[in-house]
Parts: C-alpha cells; sequence; structure tokens
C-alpha cells in the first residue's frame, strides 16, 4: 500500500536531463504566485483527464497541497465536438493549505471550441486562455452555436488568450514516427501538458516513466507521447507569445511531518478497506456490481489478493450484496459497493442483514438522481434514503467523509461499528469525493485502531436443568451485539432469516411482544453506538450563525468560514461525521446559536432531520446541479444569513 508515496518536497527537472524546470528560462520573466487554479478541457476522447491527473501527480511531488474537480460526460464516448461531450479536469494547488478545486480557473486549456463555449463562463477577466486553434475550423464552430470566430470577434478581450496550433505542433513534433496525422494528433494532450509543465515549473520525470508504462506494450506510441510532451515543454521555453512563466512554492508548512502521496476518495478508500481488514485480522470479501462512480473501488481491490481480498463481480446488485452478507455469515469483513440507484436494488437484503445482525459495510458513493440520473455528477441525495429506505423498522448506522483522504478514516470508523456492534453500516461518500484528490499523509500501522473481534466459540447460556446450549441471539449487555458464530463451529448451529426472531434462542417467533421488543432492542443497538462529540469551530464563542454540513461540503464551506472571518465577520462551523446515530452533544450545540444553515447537495434532507429531531429551525441552503457548492457562493449566502440574522 505504501510502494508509490511520495514525499511533499521534490526536486525540479526539465525534459532533458540535467535542465532546471525552474530556473533554467534564460530572459523570461518568472512570476511568484501563491496559488493557481488550472482547468483542462476537450472532447473526452482527448485526453483531458489523463493530462490532469498527471499534472496532479507532478504537483503532489513537488509538495503543493492541492484539490482537484474532474468532470466528464456519462458517454464512455460522448459525442465528438458538442457542448454535451466536453470533459474537463480542474486543479487547484498551492503552497499553503487549500480546501476544495477553486471557484474559477485562472488559466483555461481549451482543445476546441465547445470546451472554450462550455467553460467561458467560469473564467474571470484577465485570466489566461490557451485554445488549440488547429480545431476553431467554421464547421466546429457552427456545431456548438458560435456565429463568428471567438478568436478574432473581440469577444475574448479582456482576456490573456494564446493562440496555439496544439495539433500541428504535435504532428511535426512527431513526424519521425511511423503515426498518420490523425494518430499522432492525439498526443496533443500531451504537447498542453508539457507546456503547462514549463509555466508551472512542475517535475516531469515521473510522467515520462508513466508514459513508458502506460504504453510499455507500443515503444514506439510510449516515445511519440514522450515526445509530445517534451515538446510542449520546448515550446513554451523558446516561443515568444509566452514571455512569463510562474512558481507556486511547495507547501512544507501546511503539512505535519511524515511521507505523503496523492490520493483520490475511491482510493483512499478502498486503502481504509483492505486496512480494516488487516486491523480486524478477517478476510475482506467485496460482492458488488459495476456502477458509476463507485466501480474503482471494485477495481482496486481487486489488485490486493495478496492481503486475503477477495472480490466477486456479480450480474446484479441483489446478487452482489446477497454475496457480500453470506460472507459476513461466513466470517469475513463483508463489503458491497454501489451508488443511489443500487441502494434501491439492494434494500431487500440490507432489510435482512438488520434483522440477522451481522456485520456489514454498504458503501453509496452518490450521484445525481432519480434514476440514473447524472451518472457522473455528484449529489448528497441519498441520505434519507439511508436512514429510512427498507421496510419496517430498520435501523443502520451512517458515516460520511468528508474530503477524498478521509475516505480512508471513514472506512475504518465504518468497519468498527460494524464489527463492534453486529450491524449493517452505510458509508455515504460522493462523485465529488469519489474522483477528487488531495494529499494524504501514509500512516504509520500502529497508529491504526485495534478492530479484532472475538468469535463464539461455544455455549453461552445454561437452561434451568443445568445443560449448557449456544443462544444466538443472546446480547452484549454494553453494546447489545448478537454473537458471531461461524458456520460449522461444532455445537454452534443456528438458524438466520428473514423472519423474527425469538430474543435469545433465535427461533422464530410470532409473538407481538417479542417482536416490540427486538425491533426496540435494534433501534436501541443502533442509538448507542459510540461516536464522537460534535467540535465546534468558534473562534471567539460570539458567533450568533452556525453553519451545519456533512460530507464533502466540508471543504466549501470551511473556505466560506475562512472568508467570512477574513473579512471581520463572526461564524461558527461544525461538521457531522456521524449521521446515525447523530452525536450525544448535537442537540446543545444546535441551541447555543440564534439561527442554524445547512448547506447541502440535495434538497434539504439534513436539515428536514435536524428539526424533527430537535426541534431547531435549521435553514436549509441547497443545490442539485451535479456540482459542488463554491466557496464564494456559499460565503455570499452566509453572510446574508448573518445580515439577517
Amino acid at each position: 500500500m505504501t510502494s508509490q508515496v511520495s514525499s511533499p518536497v521534490g526536486q525540479q527537472s526539465g525534459p532533458e536531463k540535467g535542465q532546471d524546470s525552474g530556473r533554467d528560462t534564460g530572459s523570461k520573466e518568472i512570476r511568484r504566485l501563491d496559488r493557481v487554479i488550472i482547468r483542462f478541457a476537450g472532447d473526452s476522447g482527448d485526453g483531458m483527464q489523463l493530462t490532469g491527473d498527471r499534472f496532479t501527480s507532478e504537483t503532489a511531488s513537488f509538495g503543493n497541497d492541492l484539490s482537484t474537480l474532474p468532470n466528464f460526460p456519462a458517454e464512455i464516448r460522448a459525442p465528438a465536438g458538442t457542448l454535451p461531450g466536453v470533459s474537463s479536469f480542474q486543479l487547484h494547488f498551492a503552497d499553503h493549505d487549500i480546501l476544495t478545486p477553486g471557484d474559477a480557473p485562472n488559466v483555461l486549456v481549451a482543445m476546441n471550441p465547445a470546451a472554450l463555449k462550455a467553460n467561458i463562463a467560469d473564467v474571470p477577466r484577465g485570466a489566461e486562455i490557451i485554445v488549440n486553434t488547429d480545431e476553431f475550423t467554421k464547421r466546429a464552430m457552427a456545431k456548438v452555436g458560435y456565429d463568428s470566430n471567438p478568436l478574432e470577434d473581440g469577444s475574448l478581450d479582456g482576456y490573456s488568450v494564446h493562440q496555439v496550433p496544439l495539433t500541428t505542433l504535435t504532428v511535426e513534433a512527431l513526424k519521425e514516427y511511423d503515426l498518420g496525422r490523425k494518430e499522432a494528433g492525439r498526443s496533443k494532450n500531451m504537447f498542453a501538458l508539457g507546456l503547462l509543465s514549463w509555466m508551472y515549473h512542475r517535475p516531469t520525470e515521473q510522467t515520462e516513466a508513466f508514459l513508458r508504462r502506460k504504453f510499455a506494450k507500443k515503444p514506439a506510441v510510449a516515445e511519440a507521447n514522450v515526445s509530445a510532451f517534451r515538446a510542449g515543454w520546448n515550446f513554451g521555453e523558446t516561443t515568444e507569445d509566452f514571455a512569463v512563466s510562474y512558481e507556486v512554492a511547495p507547501a512544507s508548512a501546511a503539512f505535519p511531518p511524515g511521507t505523503y502521496r496523492n490520493i483520490s476518495g475511491n482510493l483512499a478508500l478502498s486503502y481504509g478497506l483492505v486496512a480494516a481488514s488487516q486491523q480486524a485480522d478477517l478476510p475482506l470479501f467485496l460482492g458488488s456490481y459495476p456502477i458509476t462512480p463507485a466501480s474503482d473501488v471494485l477495481h482496486e481491490l481487486s489488485k490486493h489478493k495478496n492481503f486475503g481480498v477477495r472480490t466477486f463481480q456479480a450480474e446484479d446488485e441483489i446478487a452482489g450484496i446477497g454475496a457480500a452478507l453470506g460472507a459476513a455469515f461466513g466470517g469475513s469483513l463483508a463489503v458491497t459497493t454501489t451508488s443511489g440507484p443500487g441502494v434501491a436494488l439492494k434494500s431487500e437484503t440490507i432489510g435482512l442483514a438488520v434483522s440477522l445482525e451481522l456485520p456489514l459495510l454498504i458503501i453509496d458513493i452518490q450521484r445525481g438522481g432519480p434514476s440514473t440520473g447524472l451518472p457522473t455528477k455528484t449529489e448528497q441525495a441519498d441520505l434519507l434514503q439511508a436512514m429510512f429506505g427498507r421496510n419496517g423498522e430498520a435501523p443502520v448506522p451512517i458515516v460520511a467523509p468528508s474530503t477524498p483522504a478521509d475516505c480512508f478514516t471513514a472506512a475504518l470508523d465504518a468497519a468498527r461499528i460494524a464489527l463492534t456492534y453486529r450491524t449493517p453500516v452505510f458509508l455515504l461518500s460522493d462523485g465529488y469525493l469519489a474522483n477528487g484528490s488531495e494529499p494524504w499523509r501514509v500512516p504509520d500501522v500502529n497508529e491504526l485502531p485495534d478492530l479484532r473481534t472475538q468469535f463464539a466459540t461455544g455455549p453461552n447460556h445454561e437452561l434451568d436443568d443445568g445443560t449448557e446450549v449456544f443462544w444466538p441471539y443472546k446480547r452484549d449487555p454494553h453494546t447489545l451485539a448478537r454473537p458471531w458464530a461461524v458456520p460449522g463451529t461444532p455445537g454452534l448451529e443456528h438458524r438466520i432469516g428473514g423472519i423474527e426472531k425469538q430474543d435469545g434462542t433465535g427461533n422464530i417467533s410470532y409473538d407481538p411482544a417479542n417482536h416490540e421488543f427486538m425491533v426496540r432492542t435494534r433501534q436501541a443497538k443502533v442509538d448507542g453506538v459510540d461516536v464522537p462529540e460534535l467540535e465546534v469551530d468558534d473562534l471567539t464563542g460570539e458567533a450568533r450563525l452556525l453553519v451545519l454540513g456533512w460530507g464533502s461540503t466540508y471543504g466549501p464551506i470551511t473556505a466560506a468560514v475562512r472568508r467570512i472571518r477574513n473579512s471581520g465577520g463572526e461564524i461558527a462551523q461544525a461538521h457531522l461525521r456521524n449521521l446515525n446515530p447523530f452525536p450525544r452533544n448535537l442537540g446543545e450545540v444546535l441551541r447555543r446559536y440564534d439561527k442554524v444553515v445547512v448547506p447541502e447537495m440535495n434538497l434539504g434532507q439534513l436539515s428536514t432531520l435536524i428539526r424533527a429531531k430537535y426541534l431547531v429551525d435549521a435553514q436549509p441552503y441547497t443545490q442539485v446541479n451535479g456540482m459542488p457548492f463554491k466557496a464564494e457562493q456559499l460565503a455570499t449566502a452566509l453572510k446574508e444569513a448573518i445580515a439577517n440574522g
């Protein structure tokens, strides 16, 4: 798990051995910046996600703090040259601690007219725009509704526009290779990456090594991509159109000492699940059906058989969770991964897991809904589904990570709850966390919690006649967890199934009083889950407004709170990791403040729960456009709430 880690501070080097990427710039000006937001945009086949990922990896190795926002169509190959087919990757990196991918790009790289038109509204005046002029043909511009050429009609006045024939330059750089124009032109994203790497003094060795690994079976293609990458760097170095390059120093002061690597939410979640299985000394079993944006977890866990991980790609969602629940019955740390539509299909088996009282992790990487909805866009609209989306009274603990790196810790916490209390547990991530990335400090194994649990080994109850028997529903007096007996253990044979059980014996029971007792006991078990008290960030104790968040809204909320405080405003912030049960002190915290605002990427699901449980007039601030909140957007709304308070 640590083979790919990188130190937060790396060495700069240019495309040629011995060249210094940060200093050997001839007479060109070097400007120092504290942060930059770059957005790469083009067709979904232009490799924008790969380009952004490579720039991110080099930025992480250099030691900047960073946050990313990949944004791409749901189709594998969306219609080329159209607005729905635009794919983008935004990266915010800085010499200090940052929290979001940024509100607006300082640099837009537009590979075609569609990319320019789809993104120009987000670009502030004065920003730099790099356009691939080769793609600005009359047909391509007409396809996206341009009546005139935006590069010539003055509509881009006020921006710093660099018109670069990326395709032509790439083809020219690769003329020594036996490639046609179309095939050579596919490397234009690497040319653009090389140019941006020069502009911001990014290291390059890892990207060249990556390209050679990626195309190891096609050495000629690998070298062509490396050559295109170097050509982009050299173009920036020599052309007069780029007279300035920029330096963003490492953010060493923002990081506690340790070994760091760049990590996405889904990768952190996968590593957290592997770590949980190791700390529990249990085999990890994943029963899953591929679904965006959760499939990456299945792909990643399938690589870790050496840690005792077993992955099963089922024929459908129901089979996936059924296999996982069977693995839990057999003594494994069982996991199923999905998104909202899959949760709907899994709901009956989740209810069965509640009845059987077996540990099971249900990972829901939320996306835009309802139904198929927006598969590649983010949303937080599954909270009420996770809380109540089953027949009968079927309570399930819910855990929600707040950042991509926090997905690692959240996975460990969800496993702790499931194993300790013998219950299914929801982990609610979302597309923003899953695909976004940030630096992550690789923990020492000694820092990880001990998750070992004891299986039943023999009889646990004595009958009136002195006979010792095994009662599968005799509970731990502290956690209310029932014993976990591995099938095949002599003397511990017992029934499982969805029909109500008799308390203690586990026999089928239709007794009304027993049913009510079991329903209330299962609820009490979840209510009694040990979760930390809610921490409140209230610098002076004088704030009258509390902004309460959960999940991936943490970054935008915290950035907005910082802006308000920097302008002299008083505001308090709290963020929920545990959504069921809520922290014990949540009610007391809410009552301290005159006003509570709850930003959510839904229509107010957490605020509905807060209002119902605590009778507090929690005000929702919501959006459901498939994108995360912007910091300035939230700051403006919160300032208005303070002013009207």
